[in-house]
């Protein structure tokens, strides 16, 4: 072949990937969801998530290329900026494989499997999240953030055994998605004493030092710690009330709050929550406020109030929007491309910003003390106390807490300049968490702020996201976008119960009624759980149980609910399916409970009165 002829073709293919890459651009450009949009200048050729992409894949017989991602993750802006806009690597994948960029908070169901899937074949997972999957549905292997050179080599390698054997490959591919019937012996266990064995686990992996559990990266851990929150308040002990609060007071104090503007950040990658991941989202700081509420009444701590109310108010400062809904995320990187940059302070910005005798008090306060840790500077965390730093300075208490507020005040008027991206998708699940939150702060503070904020919220799920017969996931410019899961139906109910307890209206009882009961129809059956109604992937037809994440389980939220408006309304239906759900999984529960502290927690509050998870 002569050399014009190579360099004809040569040409031909970089029109072909070019007209590809355009055509995912068209596809992906100005979408509503932040994150796929972000993608539309890529030369990866995605396509979204849907049938479409997977009718390719069988008529081409490539495998699928699925990255999974969302807008305010650090790893994903870095594997984008490295791997996605590489050509050389763009061009590969739309040659070999079918690439599906999805948004995580879009399809939770999906993302789900797929995270379970990495989790069984490589121990850890995360985000990005890359799994090839067969065309016939079944997913062959996982991979997370990887630098170019190796994420390179691992494409070509998997392409290369696609090429050689994959009817082989298929098949190794579908006999690891078939989960073997259980031998395990099953262990009848009480609802009390799956309590105790959530506590003596959670006591056995605590951080005694810092609080939270294991002595690495640190999260936040709601659902575990709302278990041990409500069973110290109806059986306390010491240790289990010393550890909630050393825990709740090392989140607070450290890196894990934004010091400056209130809100948590996901979690933090040091033992000592010093040092976060920068995004910030809906769903953390919604639970985090309602367990730092109740655990100023549980635990008699004041100052636990006010850490959820200056939670409650940077979600209405930061994340309302203008329909009364909450968006779903803060970026980690600010408008520079910076990690942190938003929160983060050089030393000549302090000093030029805030007097001399104020911010000898603020960097004491806030750990400023030492070398930046940061590139782009200090993030302000836990130091001195007010008393501390008096006795330091030899000045009143009064006039070192009014220099703190005073610099603390400077700063955020300062940040108001800067940029933050911001995803603004708003998302039923995660709103349903957030009205929860708002009504039980309304019904327990009396604070009719509160009360009109969650009213707010209350009025975009029943208006926008609830069609009267199904939830949407989240809407757009009129365009409905995801597809809503067990978790949207769970947490809404929730939200539209607790709402439905503040205001004590029928019909406010009834909408939740309405929400609980299409989500019995669409995600329980014969085989269990169903995360979504309809999945492409082939996966499990049902599972027995349903572990809490980062977020309760939604299943153990949907029968707590269920059982709730059954005793207020006395609807049997409700009654009865909550009952056949909580009576399974019994030797999965007993075997591993501390995963599974929301579902141990609704058999401690109604399970024994019901007979369930006990020696018949």
């Amino acid at each position: 072949m002569t050399a014009r002829v190579w360099k004809t073709l040569f040409v031909v293919g970089l029109l072909f990937a070019a007209a590809e890459a355009g055509a995912a651009g068209d596809r992906l450009a100005n979408h509503p969801s932040p994150y796929l949009a972000m993608h539309a200048g890529d030369p990866v050729a995605w396509r979204e998530w849907g049938p479409a992409a997977v009718g390719e894949a069988r008529r081409e017989q490539k495998l699928l290329f699925v990255s999974v991602g969302y807008f305010s993750c650090h790893w994903c802006h870095v594997m984008q900026r490295e791997s996605y806009r590489d050509p050389g690597i763009a061009a590969f994948l739309n040659s070999h494989f079918v690439p599906v960029k999805v948004d995580r908070e879009l399809e939770p169901a999906l993302d789900a499997e797929l995270i379970r899937f990495a989790e069984a074949t490589r121990g850890s997972s995360g985000w990005p999240l890359n799994v090839f999957v067969t065309p016939d549905g079944h997913p062959v292997y996982a991979l997370l953030y990887a630098p170019p050179a190796e994420f390179r080599a691992a494409i070509t390698e998997l392409q290369a055994l696609w090429t050689r054997d994959r009817a082989r490959l298929g098949r190794l591919a579908e006999e690891a998605a078939r989960v073997p019937p259980t031998t395990a012996q099953v262990v009848k266990r009480d609802a009390t004493s799956l309590a105790d064995m959530i506590v003596a686990g959670a006591l056995s992996i605590a951080d005694p030092i810092h609080g939270g559990f294991g002595d690495q990266s640190k999260f936040p851990s709601v659902p575990p710690l709302d278990f041990l929150l409500a069973r110290q308040a109806a059986k306390p002990e010491g240790r289990v009330g010393a550890f909630l609060g050393l825990t709740l007071d090392e989140m607070a104090r450290n890196g894990l709050q934004d010091h400056v503007g209130g809100g948590f950040f996901r979690y933090a990658v040091d033992p000592g929550w010093n040092t976060p991941h920068f995004e910030k989202m809906l769903y953390d700081n919604a639970l985090l406020a309602r367990l730092y509420l109740r655990a100023a009444r549980v635990l008699d701590r004041p100052d636990f109030a006010r850490v959820a109310r200056r939670t409650l108010d940077f979600l209405v400062r930061d994340m309302r929007a203008a329909d009364g809904a909450f968006i779903a995320s803060l970026s980690a990187l600010d408008e520079k491309g910076v990690e942190g940059g938003y929160y983060l302070w050089r030393p000549e910005e302090l000093e030029r910003l805030v007097p001399a005798r104020d911010r000898e008090v603020l960097r004491l306060a806030h750990g400023m003390t030492d070398a930046p840790p940061f590139d782009a500077g200090w993030l302000p965390v836990g130091g001195l106390s007010d008393d501390e730093i008096a006795a330091r300075l030899e000045r009143p208490v009064a006039d070192v807490r009014a220099a703190r507020e005073r610099a603390l005040g400077i700063l955020a008027r300062a940040r108001g300049g800067r940029g933050l991206p911001r995803d603004t998708k708003r998302l039923a699940g995660w709103n349903g968490l957030a009205l929860a939150t708002y009504a039980e702060a309304a019904r327990t503070l009396g604070d009719a702020r509160y009360r009109g904020i969650a009213r707010g919220v209350r009025d975009y799920l029943a208006g926008t996201l609830w069609d009267g017969a199904r939830l949407h996931r989240s809407v757009a410019a009129g365009r409905a976008l995801g597809a809503a899961a067990l978790e949207d139906y769970a947490y809404v109910a929730q939200g539209l119960l607790e709402w439905a307890r503040l205001t004590g209206r029928k019909a406010d009882y009834a909408l939740a009624g309405d929400v609980a009961r299409s989500a019995w129809r669409r995600f329980d059956g014969p085989h269990g759980w169903r995360l979504a109604e309809e999945m492409l992937l082939r996966v499990r037809e049902g599972v027995p149980l349903i572990p809490d994440g980062a977020l309760p389980s939604p299943a153990a939220v949907l029968v707590d609910v269920s059982l709730a408006l059954s005793a207020r309304t006395g609807d049997g239906e409700l009654r009865r399916r909550a009952v056949s759900a909580l009576d399974r999984g019994r030797s999965e529960l007993a075997e591993d409970p501390f995963w599974h502290a929301t579902h141990v927690s609704v058999l401690n509050a109604r399970g024994d009165e019901l007979r369930m998870i006990s020696d018949k």
